[in-house]
């Protein structure tokens, strides 16, 4: 077990929420509301204004979860953001504007991380072993501005890509608590199911793109799913059953369910945010945990299961016990 603590979490939707009505009159206003809805499984996602820098959403997502976890900001030691969309800037790193935002110059340092929608996976395990090894608290915040990169005129994408944010923060671990099993992976020959190409090396505006059919997208990332959640159990000695919360990545609605069904859970076991917030990349799975631990579900003893899947193709799962009762 690596030892650990989730000390704190929040999460943030920046902007105005926007319907899947207005989505669906300005990208297929031929098709029926009613029929999109049961395909995408979404109602409402957030989209920010133009001109929001990430850095900023990020240091609102994590001063909160910050005075969630009953610290100052300026305690952190190591700050990971995490986007797949790289940030405000190529270079330099935007944890340095994160760092800037929340008055920890000098205090500790941080770095980006992008691993598509397994981002904020690989960062728990990165911070995990970081608080374990004496560099504690850790602050892990996801943020994805995905109305940057859709257009109307790429209906696939444009009718599920949401923004959000989420956070963690981490610290020292109480007996018995922290990750009990990790897997991650990348199977880059599954590299061009969905992608943003760099303007810099195409030397024009990138959109996002899926390039797999859906029927396609959706074997892969269920079988990837599924493969990894196998792996972490197998390595803790478990089966689903002894899982007390499962947090899959969530793509889209009916994709979520088949992730569900797919890993044998009962739904009320998971905590559902796509229908309300779209589809959010690296930042679905912290965005859940945060309403997993705001609804004050968890018991002394829980395991939380979170896995996800990306393009890349990138996969994991990680598995985290909360302390027993004393």
């Amino acid at each position: 077990m690596i030892p650990v603590r989730i000390l704190g979490t929040a999460s943030f939707l920046p902007g105005r929420a926007v319907s899947t009505s207005e989505v669906a009159a300005a990208s297929v206003p031929h098709k029926k509301l009613a029929d999109i809805e049961a395909k995408i499984g979404i109602k409402t996602r957030y989209w920010s204004p133009p001109g929001t820098r990430m850095a900023d959403v990020a240091a609102r997502a994590l001063g909160q979860a910050a005075e969630a976890a009953g610290i100052s900001p300026r305690e952190l030691r190591r700050i990971i953001f995490v986007s797949s969309t790289g940030g405000d800037y190529t270079n330099p790193a935007t944890a340095s504007s994160v760092i800037d935002a929340l008055g920890c110059n000098g205090l500790c340092d941080g770095f980006d991380m992008a691993n598509a929608c397994v981002g904020f996976v690989s960062a728990m395990d990165i911070g995990a072993r970081s608080a374990a090894t004496g560099l504690a608290p850790v602050g892990i915040v996801a943020v994805e501005l995905m109305s940057r990169f859709i257009t109307p005129e790429n209906p696939r994408p444009y009718l599920v890509l949401g923004d959000g944010a989420g956070a963690v923060i981490l610290g020292t671990a109480r007996p018995g608590e922290g990750i009990s099993g990790v897997s991650l992976g990348n199977d880059g020959a599954h590299g061009g199911t969905a992608y943003i190409e760099h303007p810099g090396l195409t030397r024009k505006l990138e959109l996002s793109v899926f390039a797999a059919s859906n029927q396609d997208m959706n074997a892969i990332a269920t079988k990837a799913i599924v493969d990894s959640a196998n792996a972490v159990l197998a390595q803790c000695g478990l089966t689903i059953a002894d899982i007390s919360w499962v947090l899959p990545h969530q793509p889209n609605g009916p994709m979520f369910r088949e992730i569900l069904g797919a890993l044998g859970v009962d739904p009320a076991r998971s905590v559902p945010v796509v229908e309300d917030i779209g589809s959010v990349s690296a930042a679905s799975i912290p965005i859940s945990l945060d309403r997993l631990m705001r609804a004050r579900k968890v018991r002394p003893g829980d395991r939380i299961l979170m896995v996800a899947v990306g393009s890349g193709l990138a996969y994991g799962a990680l598995l985290y016990q909360v302390a027993p009762a004393a």
